[in-house]
């Protein structure tokens, strides 16, 4: 009896242990199948895009700060030197008014010239009035002699006059005496002038020395005058950029700040008028040719959502930028303004540079560019050909072209890029087998 007992018991356990590998063996195929079908390479559905034909306005939009309009320049003064350093400079964005310092510049160089100025003149004027009191000095003396050799004179024709009576030696004497002092006279009245012209020419040579070491000093105090720069009127700082440390091309250059070097004439700031305000943005160079003086511009303040401010295009400035990021700088003035509005106030812009009538476009994901040719994934029975058409303008979201017919479908990326990604996943798959 003990026997049947345990013969069950084992049948028991038996069975219990088969239905326990059972289950254990068909989680594991389950788990293996998920596994492959997760990892394994997935149909790939490619997104397309259908031609359509209708109005298609062109938009450039981009970023760009708030400012002041019609800016007025500071430049570092010509003071004829290479070396102008800045010792003070107001922070970009920083209030000020008419009259209040901006920028000084290092005068060392200037404070000494004209202290040497300054000594160049003293010692001229010191010169300039010994040379006044030896002339008057020798005026005097001249203008004594000159009355002692008149009166010589006087004296001779007086005893002159006396001849007739006297002894013809002696009426000889007198005769011979009256000419010398004639003679004596006319040589002193000559003497005199030429002595006058000479110390004339002399003073005349002092007073250039005091004028050159007035100019001197005159200049110098101008240029220390001249590098404090102070604002023409009330607004705010906007410091320019240090272009004297550029060295490469490309080069994003920093803001000017205290103790830099820069060269004379060089803009150091400005300062805009707070009536005209304007928008400074920067536009990739792909919209280069899009964008033209006078075009009509909606700016949304960030700061002021929901209040979209009417503008233009003001002015349209160079490209510049690494090769791989051109861009060039455009100024939008604004039409209107608001009493909420700041200096630094960043401002998303909307330029529409054209409107085209009853044309075909399609996403500009969807056009592709080799080698200077313009192409779409065409979709033809569920397969996707490439097909040559014509680029005729584009913006940031859609492209107008030629070559398609509205309402064909077209590959919103690349077909064959994404069946060489599917192929080598599953080759990457059978090596891991």
């Amino acid at each position: 009896m003990r026997r049947q007992v345990n013969a069950r018991r084992l049948r028991r356990v038996a069975i219990v242990a088969l239905l326990v590998c059972a289950v254990a063996g068909a989680t594991t195929w389950y788990g293996m199948r998920a596994y492959r079908d997760i990892s394994g390479p997935k149909a790939e559905v490619i997104p397309t895009a259908k031609v359509v034909r209708g109005d298609v306005t062109l938009d450039v939009t981009a970023r760009g700060e708030l400012r002041g309009g019609n800016p007025e320049v500071l430049f570092a003064p010509a003071t004829g030197g290479l070396d102008l350093h800045l010792t003070s400079l107001k922070t970009p964005g920083e209030q000020v008014t008419k009259g209040e310092v901006v920028a000084e510049f290092d005068t060392t160089e200037q404070t000494y010239k004209l202290k040497e100025a300054e000594g160049d003149l003293a010692e001229a004027e010191a010169h300039l009035a010994q040379a006044r009191a030896q002339n008057e000095a020798q005026d005097e003396e001249d203008r004594y002699a000159l009355r002692k050799a008149e009166s010589d004179v006087r004296t001779a024709e007086l005893d002159v006059r006396r001849n007739p009576l006297l002894p013809t030696l002696l009426a000889r004497e007198n005769t011979l005496a009256l000419e010398a002092a004639k003679d004596h006279l006319t040589q002193l009245q000559h003497n005199l002038a030429n002595r006058k012209a000479t110390n004339e020419a002399a003073i005349g040579i002092q007073e250039a020395a005091r004028g050159k070491a007035e100019s001197q000093a005159k200049t110098a105090r101008d240029n220390i005058e001249a590098m404090t720069l102070r604002a023409p009127r009330d607004g705010y700082v906007s410091v320019k950029q240090n272009s004297a440390g550029a060295n490469f091309f490309g080069q994003i250059l920093p803001l000017l700040q205290v103790g830099d070097q820069v060269r004379p004439g060089m803009a150091i700031a400005e300062i805009p008028d707070l009536k005209n305000w304007e928008v400074n943005a920067n536009i990739g160079e792909l919209d280069r040719g899009h964008i033209a003086i006078g075009q009509k511009v909606v700016i949304n303040i960030v700061a002021l959502p929901g209040r979209p401010l009417a503008g233009h295009v003001k002015e349209v400035g160079g490209t510049s930028g690494q090769p791989w990021n051109r861009h060039f700088e455009c100024r939008l003035a604004l039409d209107g303004a608001a009493a909420e509005l700041r200096p630094g106030m960043s401002a998303n812009i909307v330029v529409t540079t054209d409107e085209m009538k009853g044309v075909l476009s399609l996403p500009a994901q969807a056009l592709f560019e080799n080698d200077g040719k313009a192409f779409v994934y065409l979709q033809t029975n569920g397969e996707f050909s490439p097909k040559d058409v014509t680029l005729v303008r584009r913006n940031e979201m859609r492209v107008v072209v030629t070559g398609v017919a509205e309402g064909q479908l077209v590959a919103m990326a690349n077909p064959t890029e994404i069946a060489k990604k599917k192929t080598a996943a599953g080759a990457l798959q059978s090596i891991s087998k």
